[in-house]
């Protein structure tokens, strides 16, 4: 087969969807070998194509990055015109992303929904991510083959909200990369620390973790609390006594953090899947996470898991972790892998 996967979120800093789309064409390739041929196509524009470049580099497959800005990308898929092989030639699969969904004359058509927040839960994200994934939702639910989920609980809401038979969706579940492991260089942020990892938006409700810590604080007054992630559009304050904003850090970053961290939160409302609480455990912190059934698969029996709105059960489930003897979560980390997810993905391009 000739897959062609499209890769143009990786067009920007990564983040959960960059690196699971990352992670998942690294798996495919391991698990095409030499009997499929693997394209990775981002349209984008200058800086957009170097990042694609470098993200996918060393991974032994076919890069094509077409100079395209954002909008004509969008403009490309509301025409429904112009078929993607009159770009990339003859294919027997296309997998296109959050960003584009480009006509196509034959073959698979496949996608994958992270999560449905902007359909669930409208008013936790941007106007604009509400525009832009609305109309990809609906063109899915209608024209693809195969809806890949990163979660069970994801796919119950692709056929829940969108009305997409259980047969067409298959669950891909995330891996994550090697370099979250319990063994390495651990980070010094000069004294003990929790962390929580997670773009400042809504959803990820860091303001809520933010009180819980100003209780821990008061009985433990020599914690920190580090929150690395992208900026993004939380209104309320996060800033308090004892809070370090680390903005964007780098994977290797990351890893020394979780491995330095004497626990690790994570209050999200809502999640597809929840790859930092893998991550999390893989690196053996001990951790707290939000009690919200869309990470009951990314926590398994890992962490501790508690009401996120319930200052005082946070704080508490927080001083447990902080007690708590490291690597109980390593055993169930150890479950995902992206050569697991490439093979759930070829799979499902072949049933």
């Amino acid at each position: 087969m000739r897959i062609v996967v499209d890769v143009s979120p990786l067009s920007r800093p990564r983040t959960g969807i960059g690196n699971y789309i990352r992670g998942m064409v690294a798996g495919l390739a391991e698990a095409a070998g030499d009997e499929h041929e693997l394209l990775a196509f981002g349209p984008s524009g200058p800086r957009g194509r170097d990042r694609i470049r470098a993200a996918l580099a060393g991974l032994g497959v076919e890069v094509r990055t077409p100079l395209a800005p954002h909008g004509l990308r969008q403009a490309w898929s509301r025409s429904g015109r112009v078929a993607v092989e009159r770009i990339v030639g003859p294919l027997d699969v296309f997998h296109f992303s959050d960003w584009m969904y480009p006509p196509q004359r034959a073959g698979v058509r496949a996608t994958t929904v992270h999560d449905l927040v902007p359909l669930r839960f409208p008013e936790w994200v941007e106007p604009e991510t509400v525009r832009m994934h609305a109309p990809k939702y609906e063109h899915a639910a209608r024209t693809c083959d195969r809806i890949f989920v990163n979660s069970d609980f994801t796919g119950g809401e692709v056929v829940e909200l969108l009305g997409v038979p259980q047969d067409r969706v298959v669950v891909a579940y995330p891996g994550i990369d090697p370099v979250f492991r319990a063994e390495g260089e651990a980070a010094d942020l000069g004294g003990p620390y929790v962390l929580g990892v997670g773009t400042l938006e809504p959803r990820k409700n860091l303001p809520a973790l933010v009180a819980a810590f100003a209780l821990l604080r008061r009985r433990q007054p020599e914690l920190t609390l580090a929150l690395a992630g992208l900026e993004g559009w939380e209104e309320r304050p996060l800033a308090a006594e004892g809070v370090r904003l680390l903005g964007f850090v780098s994977d290797d970053e990351l890893a020394r953090l979780y491995r330095g961290a004497s626990a690790f939160a994570y209050p999200s409302r809502f999640e597809g899947f929840g790859i930092p609480v893998v991550e999390a455990l893989a690196s053996g912190v001990p951790s707290v996470v939000s009690s919200h059934p869309s990470l009951d698969e990314a926590s398994g029996g890992g962490a501790i898991r508690v009401d996120p709105d319930d200052a005082e059960a946070f704080a508490g489930a927080l001083e447990q972790a902080l007690a708590a003897p490291r690597g109980t979560g390593v055993e169930h980390a150890a479950r995902f892998s992206w050569r697991a997810c490439g093979e759930a993905v070829l799979e499902g391009y072949l049933d």
